[in-house]
């Protein structure tokens, strides 16, 4: 079967949905990037997933923030102003009709060859539910150990496109009916596949440093600056697999699924979630006085 559009594979059919793209609202098939761009080449882009609360995206400064940063550090042409994001995921939000959505907003090197070379950018959003672990939902998540040796690598901090090392661990959950793989390289813990890890032992809160070179997460941040304001001790530190055998908790922060308390962690059901579901409330207290 021939394809309407060229570019689809024949069979294939895109989303029916609004993204706005270099400043164009388009639909379906028309949110197109070109092949010279290199961030459909060489996945050279970097994007933020940001959560939206009754139409408005939570923590928009500091996901804005850590991508102008990212961009910069990593020496991308000038991307788009956070106003003009800000606004065009207004457009895709309000031509969708969507209140508590997720966003992702994209921005790519560009071509090259052009003087001065301007970035791509897109901006799409999805409806939230469709989007939240079942984990997430009943506040008992479930998570498996990635049988993949990983490292993040040179550009583990940053939100980069090049995702394929994630997705694969993310199938290695589906497959096993979980909602989240852990990543570990050698007796180490680095993080989950879209998600950063925390562990409680003796009362006390750790998850990996960032100087492990993962990815800064932003909710991850805000649960450390809530365990301060709790009176929790909550510190950066070397995790290992025994860690996880021993643990009394472990949870998860993503800014999609917020802070998920964990029930199992491979074949292992984890005697607690008191201090994951304590923080998780103040989380979504947060959210609830629009302090993001």
């Amino acid at each position: 079967m021939k394809s309407a559009t060229p570019w689809l594979p024949a069979g294939a059919r895109a989303p029916d949905r609004t993204v706005w793209v270099n400043g164009q609202l388009v639909r379906g098939s028309d949110a197109a990037l070109s092949l010279f761009d290199r961030g459909a080449r060489d996945g050279g882009g970097l994007f933020e997933t940001v959560r939206v609360y009754g139409g408005q995206p939570f923590d928009w400064n500091r996901h804005m923030e850590r991508l102008v940063l990212g961009a910069a550090l990593l020496g991308f042409p000038v991307p788009s102003a956070p106003s003009r994001l800000r606004h065009a995921l207004a457009q895709v939000l309000a031509t969708e009709g969507l209140s508590d959505a997720v966003a992702r907003l994209t921005v790519t090197r560009g071509i090259s060859g052009g003087r001065p070379t301007r970035t791509g950018a897109w901006v799409e959003a999805t409806p939230l539910a469709g989007r939240l672990w079942a984990g997430t939902r009943n506040g008992a998540a479930s998570v498996v150990i990635s049988k993949r040796e990983f490292h993040p690598g040179a550009l583990g901090a940053y939100k980069t496109c090049s995702r394929l090392a994630y997705d694969l661990a993310r199938e290695e959950a589906r497959t096993q009916d979980a909602d989240e793989t852990l990543l570990l390289g050698g007796a180490q813990v680095y993080e989950g596949a879209v998600s950063n890890v925390f562990v409680v032992i003796a009362g006390e809160i750790r998850t990996p440093p960032l100087a492990l070179g993962i990815l800064p997460g932003i909710a991850r941040r805000r649960v450390l600056e809530l365990a301060g304001s709790l009176g929790l001790t909550a510190r950066e530190a070397v995790i290992e697999r025994a860690d996880l055998e021993r643990a009394d908790e472990l949870f998860l922060t993503n800014s999609v699924q917020e802070v998920v308390p964990v029930a199992r962690c491979g074949e292992r059901a984890l005697p607690s979630r008191a201090l994951g579901e304590r923080l998780r409330e103040a989380y979504r207290a947060l959210v609830a006085r629009g302090e993001g």
